[in-house]
């Protein structure tokens, strides 16, 4: 009988992916893309807790997997939101574009059951190569936008940048721990150089502030479909790791408190509606980031459970916009508007969404997010704790109410005499949206099967909370009337215009381009200069001296005996001198001379 725990299901996707420009048949293609990640969620509901498959390479001892409660359950929902997003990808008709997605998404896999971080390193890298490929595949898909090349070239050098600083730090790691590289806390319990280079590493995917400009300004660049991959593996794998690896880092509490206020308030200015999605991913991340740095067992089960609902609600929002997009080839909210009328189902869809993302009690949102809050509650840290609860209202006003209001509802507009064929996305698209939206709606209600998966359990007997009080109903519906209260009443200032805002990454999109060209004009200056006066004068000069320079000496101290022999004139001394050249370089020299040479060189020798 097969043992299927042999086939870990980063390489069976990784493989997979390799066959897809080999099946020309589009259907069959593309339904084995969306069979790979299926096998991937059965395999990690299959896989028994406490199994790891181990490899010796060189003198590393390296464990490909490592399944446990907190692997399983980011392996559940990276398997489950692969599939629903290649069902909505299943219009698409580039292999290359699926097989970039399978690729990223294997490698992702491949991060959360690797248990050494050599092997984390490996994969890591994978995720930054492949997921660039989804930003540049909008230049050659229908909805072809140029400006995707430069923000992929942008994406790839950010990602490189971090993937150095996490090398590093595994090399100094390596050499402190006496060449252990087990991938877990005990391994930076430590606090030195190495773990806070490998953290620095960590952050850079996770979108940590100021290294947060990134998200922003590639996601929104991707094709329709590979935004909503994009949306949920990189940041969340980076959650992955610090909750692995860094829980309790005290420094993780105020940089997930800053990117939750920072995600909002570009939110709030951004016109574009997919940028407007991809803050609130870095608002969204502050959570889980804030809940690693807290690192109790309810802060880890707060994380888990935000990561899985974010994932599916963030997916559900993206799917939403992509088929806004792919209609009406708009993206800005001020060109969109009173799209209800002609694609209810996707304003049903993406309201949904919506709600999740607010946390509207009966939605998933609600019974995740409040995780996080209570453990900052339990932990006694009420700054935090304040800024996560101002972050949740904020979330109602730019994604809960701003982007359906202006997507779907701000104005009245006739999309018929711009788009003639206006209406719902492909079937693929609406039936994966479908999925979607069920699960917001089925894990606000019924959050018994996420809880289940959770790492830490017995903290539900032990210290029980209960997200269905009528509290924390109160509290919450409070929290988002009060929110809805300041939409409306500030909606004149809300209005989007068509204005720009500087981030950080204005920093190397302004410095970078000047920089190369000072380096440019000084750097490429000097080779100028030195190709001109040491390659095409000096070193000529100095080879035609090495090659001749002992002949024409020769030829100098032998020529005052040919002038006793016989006077000459000028002419026939530069002849005699030519002729002499010629001998030399022959190795025809007169004997006499060259006798006379040798005694002097001997007297010398016996006077020295």
């Amino acid at each position: 009988m097969i043992d299927l725990n042999a086939f870990p299901p980063a390489l069976v996707l990784i493989l997979g992916a390799c066959l897809t420009p080999l099946i020309r048949n589009q259907s069959l293609r593309n339904a084995l893309c969306v069979l790979l990640p299926a096998y991937a969620f059965f395999w990690t509901y299959s896989v028994p807790l406490g199994y790891e498959l181990n490899l010796n390479y060189l003198d590393f001892e390296l464990t490909l997997l490592r399944v446990d409660r907190l692997s399983k359950a980011f392996g559940y929902i990276f398997s489950l939101n692969a599939t629903v997003g290649l069902i909505y990808a299943y219009y698409v008709r580039q292999w290359g574009h699926h097989m970039a997605a399978l690729m990223y998404i294997g490698c992702a896999l491949g991060v959360v059951f690797a248990g050494d971080l050599f092997t984390v390193y490996v994969f890591w890298e994978g995720m930054a190569l492949f997921s660039t490929f989804l930003v540049l595949y909008r230049n050659r898909s229908p909805e072809r936008d140029p400006r995707s090349y430069k923000a992929a070239m942008r994406y790839i050098l950010v990602h490189i940048a971090g993937g150095l600083l996490l090398v590093m730090g595994i090399a100094i790691t390596y050499q402190l721990s006496d060449g252990v590289l087990r991938f877990d806390k005990a391994l930076f319990a430590e606090r030195h150089l190495g773990a806070y280079l490998v953290l620095a590493g960590f952050l850079v995917n996770a979108a940590a502030w100021p290294i947060s400009a990134w998200l922003p300004d590639a996601y929104p660049e991707a094709t329709i479909s590979g935004g909503v991959i994009l949306s949920a593996y990189t940041s969340k794998t980076a959650v992955y790791t610090l909750l692995r690896a860094f829980p309790e880092y005290e420094i993780l509490i105020p940089i997930g408190c800053v990117m939750a206020m920072y995600g909002i308030i570009y939110a709030l200015l951004e016109n574009d509606m997919r940028r407007i999605l991809a803050f609130s991913i870095v608002n969204q991340v502050g959570f889980m980031v804030v809940a690693a740095g807290i690192g109790s067992p309810w802060a880890i089960n707060g994380a888990v459970a935000h990561a899985f609902c974010h994932i599916i609600y963030k997916a559900l929002l993206w799917m939403s916009a992509g088929v806004v997009l792919q209609q009406t080839g708009k993206s800005r909210c001020t060109d969109l508007g009173g799209l209800y009328a002609y694609m209810p189902w996707t304003m049903i869809f993406g309201t949904i969404g919506a709600l999740a993302i607010s946390a509207v009690p009966g939605t998933s949102g609600f019974t995740s997010k409040s995780l996080t809050i209570h453990a900052a509650e339990q932990a006694h840290l009420f700054w935090p704790w304040l800024i996560l609860e101002i972050a949740s209202a904020g979330v109602f006003l730019h994604a809960g109410i701003k982007f359906p209001y202006f997507v779907f509802f701000a104005k009245v507009k006739d999309w018929r005499q711009q788009v003639p064929t206006i209406g719902e996305g492909k079937p693929c698209m609406m039936i994966a949206m479908g999925v979607m939206a069920f699960l917001c709606i089925f894990l606000g209600i019924y959050p018994a099967p996420l809880y289940a998966i959770l790492p830490y359990q017995d903290v539900f007997t032990t210290d029980p909370y209960h997200v269905f009080s009528l509290g924390h109903f109160v509290s919450q519906f409070q929290l988002l009337m009060f929110s809805g209260l300041v939409f409306f009443l500030m909606l004149p200032m809300l209005k989007r215009t068509n204005t720009i805002a500087i981030d950080t990454d204005w920093f190397y999109r302004v410095t970078a381009p000047r920089f190369y060209k000072l380096a440019d004009i000084t750097l490429n200056g000097m080779n100028d200069i030195t190709y001109r006066k040491v390659v095409l004068q000096w070193l000529p000069r100095v080879n035609h001296f090495f090659s001749q320079g002992p002949y024409r000496v020769w030829v100098m101290v032998n020529m005052p005996f040919r002038r006793l022999e016989r006077s000459m004139g000028e002419s026939e001394e530069r002849a005699a001198k030519k002729h002499y050249f010629r001998q030399a370089m022959l190795g025809v020299l007169p004997i006499g001379a060259t006798a006379f040479m040798a005694v002097i060189f001997l007297v010398i020798l016996y006077f020295a």
